[in-house]
């Protein structure tokens, strides 16, 4: 065997895409296409009443100007579509952004150029866009995806009323954007009733459900391919009105069809992450252990959707207490619709890894030991021991390793220069998902090996821990393992989203491409020119593409040798489901805030990570410094800005839109893993993960702010003015 499986292996997709060789969806070459663009209503609120193309249709390179008169009559189709309405099938608009026609022409620009010459008169009412301006109360909303929107556990009242030490507090979080660098992109093709979609997707699968539904065609009938991604943090995850639009103007227009988002497009069209706020109240007693918790969080729905997409896992699940109670609230408003967003936990984490350090602060107990003492050996939902958790080796290794035991129990107790320096930790946790994936494997009369599956890699490393895992099982160098994905001509696989990818992919191709080596070995044991005729399978090891006897290494022969001599490839495949759960850490952060200027600094971060066996330590690695940028963002920078009285959103580019750039990013960083094989995962001993390492660091950075200013910061992001 290779043991590549758990190594540092370079990202075997890294050539193809540093020169340009990968291809992404809007990079597909159509013969005959036409390009799109959007017309997006400039109102929140109200009514299409009267729409003129007649310039845009007189302006050099247009083709066609279509509205809701022209489009076929389409189904709103279910989950992972989240909108309740398809736009363009009346006249009713619901939120700034919202599609009212489509320009189509021979280029880009002349599309673009026509789009701004359509006139478009509406019938306006003024719109709701943040919480405190809501037209009605918070009210519970129907659960989503079957899911409660509040949850009980023992009496927290009365729990909370006897508790001998209790904190209060509010905190909020605002709209937040994706902002993956790879626009959204589709490209529609028909033959006759059969679709083809070039996509920028998470989940080849999902889109073909989801656009197969809204034409009322057979899944068969339509092939989605994305063989890579340019990031999608949840954006591409769901499927979005611009992909059924697109192919619909492609079938109105009877040619291949491009649509390629603009940046600020991306503002209304594929979700956000809602505005949040959190009421929560917690109860322990002198020694710091929890008695009662209860959270009460109000989320921002649209107009037409009540779906709540910042659930409090964590709240539920982290910390050992007997009572809880946790009630999602939502508040109806004119604006589009939210949706998922990488770590969708990491709202609500926030202020219950903030509320924790204040009730160390209170307690004058160190704010790891406060976690130590509530550490959660059982699942607080089902009772049942946590057997693969290694959080408490989490706390163990990062602080030894960040220098934790020096920390000064003191605010505002160290300065350097200019600067105040603090030391803030939180605890990491992230639910994984798991869906059903096959995967098969195929061995060509070249010797050389074949992986295909209908994944995607959403720039994780997907490529790399595929061609990992089916060359440690066939024992041969990964340079002769091609993974194929992202295409629904695949066998089936799941979403690249909710950490689920490695968790549901890895048992499959693991036992297919075992069973593809063994059915090689039974073929050169059966074979009288094989110089293994005769030997018994178990007696036959393979290692760098050869098939060598364990007691007698002269008697050898090859993959490409015994494939080749049988004529045809071997192809097996296999089917290996997995269960759904929790991965865990802990991040330490050293910040500094500038006493004059109370600009904020991340300068140190040591994170400690436990999600069973790691596959790829670099792809790992590559996540948590992901997850550390990404928290810093939603800690100190990223927020949308709505204007309150027309709804349009105010900093729809990167340019207003702030996130983390190489100058912001911490000079030191340590990342650590537990590196435990998890008994309960089918996934070869690995969990999911990828969102796990942003949970923490928004408070780990607002903890270190209050512990080098005394100031504490509840309302996300910390800018500089809350410093000053």
């Amino acid at each position: 065997m290779t043991e590549l499986v758990g190594r540092a292996v370079a990202r075997v997709d890294g050539r193809a895409k540093v020169t340009g060789a990968a291809k992404y969806a809007a990079d597909e070459h159509v013969p005959g296409v036409l390009q799109a663009f959007l017309v997006l209503s400039t109102v929140a609120r109200g009514e299409v009443v009267g729409i003129d193309a007649s310039a845009a249709l007189a302006h050099p390179g247009v083709i066609a100007v279509l509205t809701h008169r022209d489009l076929p009559p389409l189904t709103v189709p279910s989950f992972p579509y989240f909108k309740r309405f398809l736009p363009m099938q009346g006249t009713a608009v619901h939120h700034v952004g919202q599609p009212v026609a489509i320009v189509l022409a021979t280029t880009v620009e002349q599309a673009q150029e026509g789009a701004a010459l359509v006139s478009v008169d509406y019938r306006a009412e003024q719109p709701r866009v943040v919480i405190e301006d809501a037209r009605e109360p918070s009210y519970l909303p129907p659960p989503f995806r079957n899911l409660p929107n509040e949850i009980r556990r023992g009496d927290a009242d009365t729990a909370l009323a006897q508790a001998a030490v209790r904190l209060e507090a509010r905190y909020s979080s605002p709209t937040r954007h994706h902002n993956p660098i790879e626009p959204h992109t589709t490209t529609a093709q028909w033959d006759g009733d059969r679709l083809t979609l070039h996509e920028s997707a998470q989940g080849v699968l999902a889109t073909r459900t989801v656009v197969s539904a809204a034409f009322g065609l057979p899944p068969e009938a339509v092939r989605v391919v994305a063989p890579y991604l340019g990031g999608g943090f949840g954006a591409k995850g769901p499927v979005w009105p611009h992909t059924i639009l697109t192919a619909a103007a492609a079938r109105v227009v009877r040619r291949p069809v491009r649509l390629v988002l603009s940046r600020a497009q991306m503002f209304t069209l594929n979700g956000h992450r809602a505005e949040y706020r959190q009421h929560l109240r917690i109860g322990a007693t002198r020694e710091g252990r929890l008695t009662s918790i209860s959270e009460t969080s109000t989320a921002q729905l649209s107009a037409t959707e009540e779906s709540i997409f910042n659930r409090s896992d964590s709240t539920v699940e982290l910390y050992a207490c007997p009572n809880l109670h946790v009630r999602y609230e939502g508040v109806r408003l004119d604006v589009a619709t939210s949706s998922y967003m990488r770590s969708p936990e990491t709202t609500s984490h926030f202020g219950l890894e903030t509320a924790l350090d204040e009730l160390s602060w209170q307690l004058g107990l160190d704010p790891l030991e406060l976690r130590r003492r509530n550490h959660a050996e059982f699942s607080q939902a089902t009772g049942e021991r946590l057997t693969g958790k290694h959080l408490l080796d989490c706390y163990a290794m990062a602080a030894d390793r960040f220098g934790w035991a020096h920390r000064k129990p003191k605010t505002g107790a160290t300065k350097d220069g200019d600067e105040y320096v603090g030391w803030g930790m939180a605890t990491e946790t992230h639910t994984f998902n798991a869906m059903p994936s096959t995967a098969s494997v195929t061995i060509g009369t070249d010797g050389k090996a074949l992986a295909q599956l209908a994944t995607q890699d959403i720039g994780t490393g997907t490529y790399t821990v595929i061609s990992q895992i089916v060359a440690d099982a066939l024992g041969v160098p990964i340079g002769d393992v091609r993974a194929q994905i992202g295409d629904t001509a695949l066998p089936p696989a799941g979403l690249s989203a909710a950490s689920a990818t490695i968790a549901s992919i890895s048992g499959s191709l693991d036992q297919a491409a075992r069973a593809a080596r063994a059915a090689v070995v039974d073929l050169a044991v059966a074979d009288p020119r094989s110089a293994l005729f005769g030997a018994a399978a178990s007696e036959v090891e393979t290692s760098n593409g050869h098939l060598v006897h364990v007691r007698d290494r002269q008697r050898r022969d090859s993959y490409s040798a015994v494939v080749a001599r049988a004529g045809q490839p071997v192809q097996k495949s296999a089917t290996v489901l997995n269960k759904a759960g929790h991965s865990y850490g802990v991040v330490f952060v050293e910040a500094r805030v500038h006493a004059r200027l109370g600009s904020v600094r991340v300068t140190r971060v040591v994170t400690a990570h436990d999600f069973g066996r790691v596959m790829n330590r670099r792809t790992a690695r590559g996540q948590v410094l992901g997850g550390i940028t990404w928290g810093i963002g939603h800690a100190l920078m990223e927020h949308t800005v709505f204007d309150r009285t027309t709804g349009r959103v105010v900093n729809p580019n990167l340019s207003t839109y702030l996130m983390p750039v190489n100058a912001d990013a911490p000079t030191h960083v340590e990342t650590l893993f537990v590196d435990k094989p998890d008994p309960a995962s089918t996934a070869m001993g690995a969990r999911g993960f990828g969102e796990t390492p942003i949970t923490g660091v928004p408070a780990a950075i607002g903890n270190a702010i209050y512990h080098a200013t005394g100031r504490r910061v509840r309302d996300l992001p910390i800018t500089q003015d809350k410093l000053l």
